[in-house]
C-alpha cells in the first residue's frame, strides 16, 4: 500500500477513536507538516519567535483538542493542518501587535512562492481578513487559496479534497487570486 493509502487508513482509525493511531499518524505526517510549517514561516521575517517545530506541535495539538474531524484522506488532513497553522500565525501576529491593520497599502504576490519582509505581520493580518471576506462570498475559493497557497497542495490534490475537477480548481484559483489582489490593493 502507498504512503498516501497508509495515511488515509490511519486517519480512518483516528476518526474511529483509536488512540494508538494518533501516534502512528504523527510518525507518518511529521516531515510533511514541518515542510508546510517551514513554508508558512518562510513568509515571516527574521524576528518571528515561532520555529517550524513549535508551529507543527501547536497545530497538531489543536487538531486533536477540539471536535473530532473526519478526514477524508491525506490531502484533506494537510489542508486542515495548514489552516490551523495559518490561524496560529495570525494569532501570533496579533499578539506582537506591531502593525495596525489597514495602515498603508499592502502588496502580496499571490503565486505559489512568497517572500515577506518586516511588514509581514500586516500582510498576514490583511490576507487573513481578506480570506475571511472571500469565504463569505465564495467558500470554495477561500478553501482553494488556503490549500494552494498555504499548504502547497497541487491542483489535483485540491480537486480530490473538494470533489471537483482540476479545471474548476484552476478557474476558481485564478478568480480568487484576482479578487484578493483587488482587496489587498485597497488596504
Amino acid at each position: 500500500m502507498s504512503e498516501q493509502g497508509d495515511i488515509t487508513r490511519i486517519l480512518q482509525r483516528v476518526s474511529e477513536g483509536d488512540a494508538a493511531a494518533q501516534s502512528e499518524l504523527m510518525t507518518f505526517v511529521y516531515a510533511e507538516l514541518r515542510q508546510i510549517a517551514a513554508r508558512h514561516l518562510a513568509r515571516e521575517y527574521m524576528a518571528n519567535t515561532l520555529q517550524a517545530t513549535a508551529l507543527v506541535h501547536e497545530a497538531y495539538l489543536r487538531l486533536y483538542q477540539g471536535a473530532q474531524i473526519q478526514y477524508a484522506n491525506r490531502s484533506h488532513f494537510f489542508a486542515v493542518a495548514s489552516r490551523v497553522m495559518r490561524r496560529i500565525l495570525v494569532e501570533n501576529a496579533r499578539q506582537r501587535g506591531r502593525a495596525k491593520h489597514g495602515a498603508g497599502a499592502v502588496h502580496l504576490p499571490l503565486d505559489e512562492k512568497i517572500c515577506l519582509d518586516e511588514s509581514s505581520d500586516a500582510l498576514i493580518l490583511a490576507l487573513h481578513d481578506s480570506l475571511d471576506r472571500l469565504e463569505k462570498l465564495d467558500e470554495r475559493q477561500a478553501r482553494i487559496v488556503e490549500m494552494r497557497y498555504f499548504a502547497g497542495l497541487e491542483v489535483a490534490e485540491i480537486a480530490t479534497v473538494l470533489k471537483t475537477s482540476r479545471r474548476t480548481v484552476h478557474r476558481e484559483w485564478t478568480l480568487a487570486r484576482a479578487w484578493l489582489y483587488g482587496e489587498l490593493e485597497m488596504n
